[in-house]
């Protein structure tokens, strides 16, 4: 059997071949012709070019393809017709090559450590490509060099061995992302509708863009003391809580997922004081300053013991810029499993230090970081941004897209833009005076006037879908409990938000 080795270096003893093991994957294959019914366990683990002998690998596809995507029977004869003219398999023995590897049968038992030992294989000869790359570009000292870019794109190539086992492109056939489309369909379909992403937790925001989806960059954006954190928050919160609940109950395909939250301007402690807030139902301000009962502290120590195994994980760095948090990202990704990103606030992120003091470019490098880490985890990350001052400049307070502070390409890279726009907390700078008895009617008019509009505003927030690759755009009114730091669905709003 011929077993081209290519070369990775020599060594005192000779020459050192890429590891392999061309005796597994032929006896693999047979089982597989053997035995069709191997092909869906097989096929979760193996692809094409996890195969060292290329002859092997196109085996490999062709039953793929006549088992799976013809529903036929994958056998000697039936493969014939397809490798006749193989230039390959002729240098095996032609097309007798297939019958040959039929006869053992040894990986009839067993045929999946077979395949986890051809996986594990490619994925070392991944790393030796990976590792002679680094050393190449490492020896080079020239000025151009810049070594902590070379440290982002090992980085990168890492984790694409840890993840895909050495896979270096990311082409797809048109069937497979239309399998993609139909299992999104099908998960929207089991969550009861409106959900082919990951839940926000709020049945209204669900509706209108079908939960948060992999790849997608989410901006979140509000002036100060509009709630953009707590909305996150609660959002990350919903999302980790579905995922643990999901599990719990042995449900495979959840609409929750793991959460990693990078928060730049809010401690560990300080987040995990607001949900503890929200689940125990303690305003965080008394948690603070240790006003709480007895009763309290019960109901706070048993929503902390419930929530302890909760997948949400989060990372206070200070001062990150995009290439560490990206670096973080994926390394959370690989231990913890993560699948959904806040980040808060694209502000506090920094650039690169090629930008300099152009801060609409650092930003703008930030946002294209952002979302190319959505679409290389394939995971939804959701960012919180600040607005300008603009708006309060305008007798209009609503946000819009031109709002966006610092840079347009925000707008541009974001799938999604949310605005967070609440009319309580402006109404609340313009209210008159309490009435007295030296109170004019016209006072009394204006007063009775902002207590009625008062009324209905308050503890509203509007939701401004002010883009939406996905869909339309549109507004979305949640109650916001100040008190809680929370935000529900209008038509939950004496319960937990909805899924």
């Amino acid at each position: 059997m011929a077993e081209p080795a290519p070369l990775i270096g020599d060594n005192e003893n000779g020459i050192m071949a890429l590891p392999h093991n061309v005796e597994a994957e032929a006896a693999l294959l047979g089982a597989l012709l053997i035995d069709n019914r191997l092909v869906d366990d097989v096929q979760r683990i193996l692809r094409e070019d996890h195969f060292f002998d290329p002859v092997h690998g196109r085996i490999y596809q062709a039953i793929i393809k006549m088992v799976v995507d013809k529903n036929m029977v994958a056998n000697p004869v039936t493969l014939k017709p397809m490798f006749e003219s193989d230039e390959g398999l002729k240098e095996l023995g032609g097309v007798g090559y297939l019958v040959k590897i039929t006869e053992s049968g040894v990986a009839l038992i067993g045929a999946r450590d077979f395949a986890t030992q051809i996986y594990e294989l490619a994925l070392l000869r991944a790393l030796i490509g990976v590792g002679r790359e680094m050393v190449e570009k490492a020896v080079d000292t020239s000025d151009a060099v810049d070594p902590k870019a070379q440290i982002e794109e090992a980085e990168v190539e890492l984790y694409k061995v840890a993840e895909a086992g050495g896979e270096s492109g990311a082409t797809k056939s048109f069937a497979s992302a239309a399998a993609e489309a139909v299992t999104m369909a099908q998960r929207a379909l089991n969550s009861g509708g409106n959900v082919s992403g990951y839940t926000t937790g709020f049945s209204s925001l669900n509706h209108h863009f079908g939960g948060l989806h992999k790849s997608d960059l989410i901006v979140l954006a509000a002036r100060p003391g509009m709630g953009k954190t707590a909305l996150a928050t609660n959002i990350a919160f919903e999302t980790a809580l579905r995922f643990q609940r999901d599990q719990e109950d042995g449900i495979e395909e959840s609409i929750g997922a793991p959460v990693a939250f990078f928060s730049l301007e809010m401690s560990a402690d300080q987040l995990a004081t607001r949900i503890l807030s929200e689940r125990s139902r303690i305003s965080s301000e008394k948690l603070r300053k240790g006003q709480i009962s007895q009763e309290e502290f019960r109901n706070l120590a048993r929503a902390a013991a419930e929530l302890e195994s909760l997948p949400f994980y989060i990372d206070d760095t200070p001062g990150l810029t995009i290439a560490a948090l990206r670096t973080r990202a994926r390394r959370l990704k690989r231990q913890r499993g993560i699948s959904m990103i806040v980040v808060d606030y694209l502000q506090l992120l920094q650039g690169s230090a090629r930008t300099g003091d152009n801060r609409v470019q650092e930003i703008s490098e930030i946002s294209r970081g952002l979302k190319t880490l959505a679409k290389e985890l394939e995971v939804p990350v959701l960012a919180l941004s600040q607005l300008s001052r603009a708006v309060e400049q305008r007798e209009d307070k609503k946000p819009q897209l031109s709002d966006l502070r610092e840079s347009g390409s925000i707008e541009q890279d974001a799938d999604i833009v949310l605005f967070i726009y609440r009319e309580d907390y402006y109404h609340g700078f313009a209210e008159p005076p309490m009435i007295t008895e030296q109170s004019s009617p016209e006072d009394r008019e204006k007063r009775s006037a902002w207590e009625l509009k008062n009324q209905e505003v308050a503890g509203q927030a509007q939701i401004i879908i002010a883009k939406q690759r996905h869909g339309a755009t549109g507004t979305v009114t949640l109650r916001f409990d100040r008190e809680f730091t929370r935000f529900s669905d209008m038509a939950y709003e004496d319960r937990r938000p909805g899924y």
